[in-house]
C-alpha cells in the first residue's frame, strides 16, 4: 500500500470519539444522537444527525471526520451505550480496537516529541481527543511544543474553578463505599492500596483526565535513612540524622512530631514499596542531606513515573474503583461536623454523591494557581511552575470549608533548576553525580548541593536569573534521566570547553578556569570556594554538556493541619472525624523549606498511615 495513504489514514483515524456534551444538573447521563433501526438491528444515523456531523456544526470535529470518511456507521461504532462513564473507558476501548494502543500509535510517530509515547504513562485516547468538541493536546497545558492535533488546536484548558458555587448543589444519585480517596498521586495510591489490604472498598476520584498528579513528575528520588541499600554501601545514615537534616532545612518551624514520623518510617516505606514490586535500590546524594539518601530505580528511570506506574498497577489489581474526570466539589458532613462523604462533578454524569465512612484528601498543593501563590508570596507573581496544571488547591479549599485549620501557607518553595522553556525539573541527582553550576560569566557561584531556598536565591541574583549546569559524559552515562533533556532539545554540547562556551555565549577562558579549579578541588576532596561536601568525579569529557535552568514554583510546604495519624485538625485543635489527609495538601512536615527527596518519602509514609487509620475507623 502507498506509504502516504497509510500516513493519511493514521492522521484521519488518529483517535477518539467521546460524547462530550456538557452535563446539566438534571441529567444523570449524556444521550447519544438519535439513531434509527436498519436491517438486522443495525443502527445508522438519522438524516438530521448525519447532516450535523457531515457538513454542519460538528463536521470539523473527529465525529464528523469519521462520518465523512465512512469509518463509522452509527453511534454504536464508538459507544456501546447512551450512558457514558466519566472515565470514558468504553470509548477508549473502541478507539484501540480500530487504531491500536497508544504504544502502537507511538511506533508510527517520528520526531523528538512523540505525543503517543508520553512520559506520564497514563494517557488515554480521550485525554486529548474528543469527538464532539475541539480536541486539545494535553501536552500543551505545560509545554510549548509546535504540536498540531487533528480537529483541534493549541488550547490551554482552565483548570481552576470556584468550588463555592456547589454549596447548594443537589446530586442526581447517591452511591456508597467504605473509603473515598481524593486524588491519584503517590499519596492517594498508597492510601488506597493500604485500605484495600484491610478489606475495604475504595473509590478514587481524580478531576484530571489522567491519574498520577504531581508525583509522576518527580525527577529526583525518595529520601530514606537506615535502609538496607544504604547499609550495603556502608552509608552511616540513620533516622536521627534525617530528622536533624529535615528540621534544619525547614528552619526548625516544622512540626517535629510529623518529621519524626517521616524519618522513623522512611526505611519501612522503602520496604513497603519493594513488597509491591517497586524497589528503589539506587542511592544518590541530595541537597541538604548529610549522607546520600536519595533512593531511586536501579534502571535509571525517573522516580515519579516509575512509582506511579507500579502503584497504579497495584491499586487496579487490588480492586479499587478509579475514576478520572471526576472532581470532588464538596465534602458532606453530618450534624456533628463529621465528614460522611463527598459531592462529585463527573464529566458526563453530572453532580452525584458518594457516602463513605472516611474521606482521604490526597489532592496535592496549589503550585499551579499563581493567583493563590502570589497572595502568599508576592515575589512569585507571574513565575512559572513545574506543577501539573491541576494543582489548584482544591483539597485545601475542601478541608477549610468544613473547618480545617491550615499551617505554613506562606511557605512556598521555588525549585532552583527547571529547564528554561519547559516545565521539567532537573533533579539534584545531576549535580550530585558531578554537575556544577556556572553563570554567564563562566564561573561557579554556590555549592551545588545546598538547600533549595539558598540555591534559588543565588540563581535569581545571576544575570538573566538563570544559570547552566555543566557536566560531561560520565554524568550522562551514570544519570539516565539526562536522556530526557536531550530528547527535548534542551542540551548544549561541545567536544571541548571552548566549543561549549561558544554555544553558551560565555567566556571560554573563564569556563576552562572554573572547570580546572573544580577538578583540582575534587583531587583534594575539599571545596575551598563554596563548601560542597560531596564530589562524584572530575569534569573531563570527552564531550561537555550544559543545561540552562531557572527557579520555578515547585512545592507548597503549607496546607491542612494534621496529626501523627493523618487526621485533619480543625481550627479549635480538634480532630475532624472521618477526614484524613497526606502529601502536599497538608502542612507541617517541611517547615520553611523542603529538602529534595522528602516529598516522595512523605507521600508513601503518610499515605500508608492515612489508609490504615481510615480503614480502622468504626
Amino acid at each position: 500500500m502507498n506509504k502516504k495513504l497509510i500516513v493519511l489514514g493514521v492522521i484521519v483515524l488518529v483517535v477518539i470519539i467521546t460524547m462530550a456534551v456538557a452535563p446539566s444538573k438534571e441529567m444523570t447521563a449524556v444521550a447519544a444522537p438519535a439513531v434509527k433501526e436498519s436491517g438486522a438491528d443495525k443502527k445508522v444515523f438519522d438524516a438530521k444527525t448525519e447532516s450535523t456531523y457531515s457538513k454542519g456544526s460538528k463536521a470539523a470535529y473527529l465525529s464528523g471526520v469519521h462520518m465523512k470518511a465512512g469509518t463509522v456507521e452509527g453511534c454504536e461504532s464508538c459507544h456501546s451505550s447512551s450512558i457514558i462513564d466519566d472515565s470514558e473507558k468504553d470509548i477508549n476501548s473502541k478507539c484501540e480496537s480500530c487504531h491500536g494502543t497508544l504504544d502502537d500509535m507511538a511506533k508510527l510517530t517520528e520526531g523528538e516529541v512523540n505525543p503517543h509515547s508520553s512520559h506520564l504513562g497514563t494517557m488515554n485516547c480521550t485525554t486529548c481527543h474528543t469527538g464532539h468538541t475541539p480536541s486539545e493536546a494535553y501536552c500543551l497545558n505545560c509545554h510549548e511544543f509546535d504540536m498540531q492535533i487533528s480537529s483541534g488546536g493549541k488550547v490551554k484548558h482552565e483548570w481552576y474553578e470556584d468550588l463555592s458555587k456547589y454549596a447548594n448543589a443537589k446530586p442526581v444519585k447517591v452511591e456508597k463505599t467504605d473509603i473515598v480517596v481524593v486524588g491519584t498521586g503517590a499519596t492517594g495510591f498508597t492510601a488506597a492500596i493500604t485500605a484495600l489490604s484491610k478489606g475495604k472498598k475504595v473509590i478514587m476520584l481524580e478531576k484530571m483526565p489522567i491519574v498520577g498528579g504531581n508525583s509522576q513528575l518527580a525527577a529526583g528520588g525518595m529520601n530514606a535513612a537506615g535502609t538496607r541499600f544504604q547499609k550495603a554501601k556502608k552509608i552511616p545514615d540513620n533516622p536521627e540524622v534525617m530528622f536533624n537534616d529535615t528540621m534544619k532545612g525547614g528552619k526548625n518551624i516544622n512540626n517535629p512530631d510529623l518529621v519524626r514520623i517521616l524519618a522513623n518510617n522512611s526505611a519501612g516505606s522503602i520496604e513497603w514499596l519493594a513488597s509491591i514490586n517497586a524497589e528503589l535500590g539506587f542511592i544518590a546524594m541530595g541537597g541538604g542531606a548529610t549522607y546520600p539518601r536519595f533512593h531511586g530505580p536501579t534502571n535509571g528511570d525517573f522516580v515519579g513515573p516509575f512509582l506511579s506506574a507500579k502503584l497504579r498497577q497495584r491499586v487496579v489489581k487490588d480492586g479499587a474503583d478509579v475514576r478520572v474526570n471526576s472532581k470532588v466539589v464538596k465534602l458532606i458532613t453530618n450534624a456533628n461536623g463529621d465528614v460522611t462523604g463527598v459531592l462529585v462533578k463527573g464529566k458526563h454524569t453530572g453532580i452525584y454523591q458518594i457516602d463513605a465512612k472516611a474521606v482521604i484528601l490526597a489532592s496535592g498543593g496549589f503550585g499551579a494557581n499563581n493567583k493563590l501563590v502570589a497572595s502568599y508570596r508576592p515575589d512569585a507573581k507571574g513565575v512559572q511552575t513545574s506543577n501539573q496544571p491541576g494543582t489548584q488547591g482544591d483539597g485545601i479549599v475542601l478541608g477549610t470549608s468544613v473547618g480545617a485549620a491550615t499551617v505554613d501557607m506562606k511557605e512556598i518553595q521555588l525549585n532552583p533548576t527547571m529547564l528554561v522553556g519547559s516545565p521539567v525539573i532537573v533533579s539534584e541527582i545531576v549535580r550530585g553525580a558531578g554537575g556544577i553550576f556556572v553563570n554567564r560569566d563562566g564561573k561557579r557561584f554556590i555549592s551545588e548541593l545546598t538547600t533549595r531556598d539558598v540555591t534559588t536565591a543565588a540563581i535569581r541574583k545571576q544575570k538573566g536569573a538563570s544559570c547552566f549546569i555543566v557536566f560531561d559524559d560520565t554524568v550522562r552515562k551514570n544519570v539516565k534521566q539526562t536522556g530526557a533533556f536531550f530528547q527535548l532539545g534542551k542540551v548544549k554540547q561541545g567536544k571541548s570547553l571552548d566549543e561549549l562556551a561558544k554555544e553558551l555565549n560565555i567566556p571560554a577562558d573563564a569556563l576552562k578556569a572554573t572547570v580546572a579549579r573544580f577538578n583540582t578541588m575534587v583531587e583534594k576532596g575539599k571545596d575551598e570556594d563554596f563548601g560542597r561536601h560531596n564530589f562524584a568525579q572530575k569534569i573531563e569529557g570527552p564531550n561537555f554538556y550544559a543545561i540552562e535552568v531557572k527557579p520555578a514554583i515547585h512545592y507548597c510546604m503549607g496546607g491542612l493541619k494534621i496529626n501523627e495519624k493523618a487526621q485533619v485538625i480543625n481550627t479549635q485543635g480538634k480532630v475532624i472525624k472521618g477526614l484524613y489527609a497526606g502529601g502536599e495538601v497538608t502542612g507541617g512536615v517541611h517547615g520553611a523549606n523542603r529538602l529534595g527527596g522528602n516529598s516522595i518519602s512523605e507521600t508513601i509514609t503518610f499515605g500508608r498511615i492515612a489508609g490504615e487509620q481510615a480503614a480502622s475507623l468504626k
